[in-house]
């Protein structure tokens, strides 16, 4: 079970891509806005939102692949975004991450022996061929995957046993905290819940937090004890995914699941449920106040000049809705 003490702390994180060539007019995109998250050891946190929320580049930031702008980012009490050097390399071992599509996230050239013992080659750890390959053996083990498999080469097999072999990988250093991003997306609907299953029970055996995101909310209701929406590179609801699912309280978070199809017929159809006003703000020009606002049913003056700050709501979790009481209900 999860315990009170985060070990992954984001605290006001916030990221922007300069895109274009000089001369030919450069734009600012705004991907990830103040966002602030904890993880608790043996949690799973799921991040759910559309395509171009921010949520890969949050999980990229976490793992050290981009850097914030502003915020920081702790790893078991130590700042992960001001480490240096041989700090850095020891933080790197703490979390780890799996990639959301194993058909290019694995080197055709490489054998499963190789893929899987070259963390453990780069940290100077089982430094004896012998130990590498027993210990690769383990790992491949505790993913449902033979041993006799490290000899053949990725092409060999099926997507879902690539993906085993990604989570395989993930886990070699023993980390603490596992980021995975849309990882059953690229993968028939028939292995995501065998994929799912494994990160389960790796969870369950090894104490690991999860931070998972995706697209299919089915798929992180099922994975995540908590949920956290975003949109625009902001989240705008943060609660367990009990409460969420069942109780959404931001308008962007019912209208999301209003859009995902359901098997609870207790529920009004989804014909009578309201879908989000207009497109999509461009991340480029975010518009002011609340982000959401140029969709909303609710929105008034205040959302259109004032952004409304992430607060606990009285049901647990926390939401960034000036008109939280008025929306539970009102969309979906």
């Amino acid at each position: 079970m999860p315990t009170s003490e985060p070990v992954l702390v984001c605290d006001d994180v916030s990221k922007t891509f300069v895109t274009g060539s000089p001369g030919f007019g450069r734009s600012r995109v705004s991907a990830v806005h103040r966002v602030s998250l904890t993880v608790a050891p043996g949690e799973s946190l799921g991040i759910v939102g559309e395509s171009g929320c921010g949520k890969t580049t949050l999980a990229r930031m976490l793992v050290g692949l981009e850097r914030p702008d502003t915020g920081s980012i702790r790893l078991g009490g130590r700042d992960v975004t001001s480490a240096r050097g041989r700090e850095r390399r020891a933080l790197s071992r703490e979390v780890q991450m799996v990639f959301q599509d194993p058909y290019t996230s694995l080197n055709p050239r490489m054998t499963v022996l190789d893929l899987v013992s070259e963390p453990l080659v780069v940290h100077g750890l089982h430094r004896v061929a012998d130990e590498r390959r027993e210990r690769v053996a383990e790992l491949l083990g505790s993913v449902g995957l033979s041993p006799d498999m490290m000899s053949r080469y990725p092409h060999q097999f099926s997507g879902g046993q690539r993906q085993r072999i990604g989570i395989a990988r993930a886990i070699a250093l023993e980390p603490s905290v596992l980021v995975c991003d849309e990882p059953v997306s690229a993968l028939d609907v028939s292995v995501q819940a065998q994929v799912v299953n494994v990160l389960r029970g790796l969870q369950e055996r090894l104490g690991l937090a999860i931070v998972f995101i995706a697209h299919d909310l089915g798929v992180v209701r099922h994975m995540a004890d908590r949920t956290a929406v975003m949109y625009l590179g902001s989240v705008v609801e943060d609660a367990d995914s009990a409460t969420l699912f069942e109780r959404p309280t931001h308008p962007y978070t019912q209208t999301l699941l209003s859009a995902s199809p359901r098997m609870d017929r207790s529920r009004r159809a989804l014909g009578e449920r309201r879908a989000p006003l207009g497109e999509p703000p461009s991340p480029t020009n975010p518009p002011p106040g609340c982000r959401f606002h140029t969709r909303c049913p609710l929105a008034t003056d205040v959302c259109r000049t004032e952004r409304p700050p992430l607060r606990p709501r009285e049901s647990g979790g926390a939401v960034a809705c000036h008109h939280a009481e008025e929306a539970v209900g009102a969309v979906v």
